[in-house]
């Protein structure tokens, strides 16, 4: 009698999640490179060394393209974990102490600008003219207030903040001092190291929000 074997599909889906990072890194360096308006899905697969067709049944749109690269770029990975659930933000609420917290999380933010620093920019300058790269800088605003809210509410939980201040302001603070701008000015065109950058983003965050003591 005949056995049927199995359906093995992890070779098939190794192959595509290959395809869709080979996509993702041509995409990133033409991007950057020529900028997104001039950049046809063409030549993005033809730098991925894959047919056109591949990649709309893999994005469907440029705009979706664009969006997923933005997204890979800030987690550093394809896995599907949003950011409050990734490691660094479990590392931040461990801590008790707000100064401690700010610390963890310059860690983070400087290892993340410095994968993401030429994407946003990148993605910044095709947002004056095109809508599409509009809304996608429009929602990573969103989302980056969004999460220094969290962060916010967090580190006011602690009691450490300056009392004179409300949640909201302390995020403002939080939400200026993240912005990838501030990592392009003084690491990538002033040539601070990755580490000054992290001291200058805890003395200014903590001179701004927390009480004398801490």
């Amino acid at each position: 009698m005949a056995v049927k074997r199995r359906y093995d599909a992890s070779g098939r889906q190794r192959q595509a999640r290959l395809t869709r990072a080979a996509i993702l890194d041509a995409a990133g360096r033409l991007f950057v490179r020529d900028g997104y308006a001039a950049t046809p899905l063409t030549a993005v697969a033809a730098e991925a060394g894959v047919a056109v067709q591949t990649v709309y049944a893999v994005f469907g749109t440029k705009r979706q393209l664009l969006s997923d690269l933005v997204d890979r770029t800030i987690a550093g990975d394809d896995d599907p974990v949003a950011l409050p659930d990734r490691q660094f933000v479990a590392d931040i609420q461990a801590l008790r102490d707000p100064r401690a917290k700010l610390a963890r999380y310059a860690r983070h933010l400087a290892e993340t600008h410095a994968r993401q620093a030429e994407v946003m920019l990148a993605l910044a300058g095709a947002a004056t003219a095109d809508p599409d790269a509009a809304a996608i800088l429009a929602k990573n605003e969103h989302e980056r207030r969004q999460g220094m809210s969290r962060f916010a509410a967090e580190l006011v939980a602690t009691g450490g903040t300056d009392p004179a201040l409300t949640v909201d302001q302390v995020t403002d603070v939080l939400w200026l001092a993240m912005d990838w701008h501030n990592y392009d000015w003084l690491v990538r065109r002033r040539g601070w190291a990755g580490v000054d950058f992290e001291r200058w983003y805890v003395r200014t965050t903590a001179a701004a929000v927390l009480t004398a003591g801490d």
